[in-house]
């Protein structure tokens, strides 16, 4: 269906709905499309007893909606609806403010038409199209340094690894946002350390970075990365973007972390000859006798601790610690995966 009939259409229900009397605070006015996707449900839009617009766009009863988007002037949340004859699920994106009606309309067209493109997965069209968006506004800020393109690098290595297991594992990826662990479930933890150079020595940040969680554990993984300008060697930031992007259920939440973290999408071309080479992948367990300094650790020695801004590189060269094995690894990646879940 072409734009300006999904135009027409979503507004002649819309008028049609608003026309109708109001019959319960909770209560939507609907209006299904002859749009269909996933499982035979279809689209739909809907007005409140507010007079607000909405389009619903129907998803399973499983599946998690995006938190963040609470007004002031867009809102979307889950909802289950229900009638004489059916019960379903939805995801609702509602527009709390009547003179932006026009802009609206616009939005849910996009929503629509991409969702019909996509008829095997609409709450990530949904996703994908508020995100293009909000791109829109986004403010830019400086492009990554080689040193931040490496460090991203092999946090989305570790990323694309949790995500083949759980489409939803970006939810652990919380590095951006200054977490002391980039990879948190709550008692399992991965710490990412990138180094370009000979040697294995990390810079560790804090006295809380090599802290398990209470009653859980840490893993610190090493990556020891050759960059390669150009050429079809290596992989490339923008390459391990877009297969995370592929393996996750929601684009825009992974997004929305790049961003914080300082990738923006309309930088991609001034990456797209940087490419990394892995040639070391390292897993330790952080435990006793793991090299390190933490806050845990000064207080069961007795001693105060009250600095702060600390930073100190470890030497992992020699043999010692000895690396976790694939297997082991692999529970590792299990167990933060399923304790999220």
């Amino acid at each position: 269906m072409s734009e300006e009939m999904l135009r027409s259409l979503v507004e002649e229900r819309w008028a049609a709905l608003e026309a109708e009397q109001t019959t319960g605070e909770r209560r939507l006015r609907v209006s299904h499309l002859p749009i269909v996707v996933e499982h035979d449900n279809p689209l739909a839009v809907a007005v409140d007893h507010q007079g607000h617009r909405h389009v619903l766009v129907p998803i399973s009863t499983h599946r998690r909606v995006r938190t963040g988007l609470d007004g002031p002037v867009l809102q979307l949340r889950k909802r289950p609806l229900e009638d004489d004859e059916t019960y379903q699920t939805y995801a609702d994106l509602a527009c709390l403010r009547g003179d932006l009606n026009d802009l609206f309309t616009e939005l849910c067209v996009d929503v629509l038409g991409t969702a019909e493109e996509h008829p095997e997965n609409p709450l990530k069209a949904l996703h994908h199209v508020l995100d293009r968006w909000k791109e829109l506004f986004r403010s830019q800020g400086n492009p990554l340094t080689g040193e931040q393109l490496a460090g991203l690098f092999g946090e989305l290595t570790v990323l694309c690894s949790l995500l083949q297991r759980d489409p939803g594992a970006h939810r652990l990826w919380l590095g951006p946002e200054g977490h002391r662990h980039d990879f948190s479930s709550g008692s399992t933890a991965i710490e990412v350390k990138v180094g370009t150079t000979a040697g294995r020595r990390p810079r560790i940040h804090g006295l809380d970075q090599l802290d398990r969680p209470n009653d859980g554990s840490l893993a610190l993984v090493w990556f020891r990365l050759q960059p390669i300008p150009g050429g079809s060697l290596g992989t490339s930031v923008i390459e391990l973007v877009d297969r995370a992007r592929k393996l996750c259920d929601d684009e825009g939440s992974l997004l929305e972390s790049l961003a914080t973290g300082g990738y923006r999408s309309a930088d991609a071309d001034r990456y797209r000859d940087v490419r990394f080479l892995i040639e070391e992948e390292r897993w330790y367990e952080v435990g006793p006798g793991f090299p390190g300094l933490s806050t845990r650790a000064l207080v069961e020695a007795g001693l105060s601790v009250s600095a702060q801004n600390v930073e100190y590189t470890i030497d992992l060269s020699g043999d010692l610690p000895v690396p976790l094995t694939d297997d082991e690894v692999s529970r590792m990646i299990d167990d933060i995966v399923q304790e999220a879940r």
